[in-house]
């Protein structure tokens, strides 16, 4: 048997204190400027996490092919769903966007969270149910 050792990854800076590289403009817009900051803390074939804040503004997101698990650190808002569900964002809010997810985010106070976003396999060509 062969003891497979897994790598701790460690990080000096807290999320709430980590430093995010110059934003960029969170598209597409709505209203005001949304700007966009993010460090990837770990990627792979499966998906990726990390850090990711964003200043105030209003802006359009969807989620496709991949779900998104969203912890608030920091920041005021809301994001709407689709059906018109209100859900507020402020500092330890977790909130799912599933795959398919489509929604408005309105940011009021600039908003940090952390992230984990894993993709969704993609369905084959074999569910057809052609038996021949």
């Amino acid at each position: 048997m062969t003891d497979a050792t897994i790598p701790a990854i460690a990080y000096e800076a807290s999320p709430e204190s980590m430093a995010l590289p110059s934003g960029r403009a969170r598209t597409p817009i709505l209203a005001g400027t949304p700007a966009e900051s993010f460090h990837v803390l770990h990627r792979d074939a499966g998906g990726r996490s990390g850090v990711w804040q964003c200043t105030p503004g209003r802006f359009e997101s969807a989620r496709q092919g991949d779900t998104e698990l969203m912890h608030f650190i920091a920041g005021a808002g809301t994001i709407t769903t689709a059906d018109g569900t209100v859900h507020e964002i402020r500092p330890g809010v977790m909130l799912v966007a599933p795959d398919g997810w489509r929604g408005t985010w309105d940011i009021r106070e600039t908003v940090r969270k952390v992230y984990t976003i894993w993709n969704v396999p993609t369905p084959t060509d074999d569910t057809t149910g052609d038996l021949s």
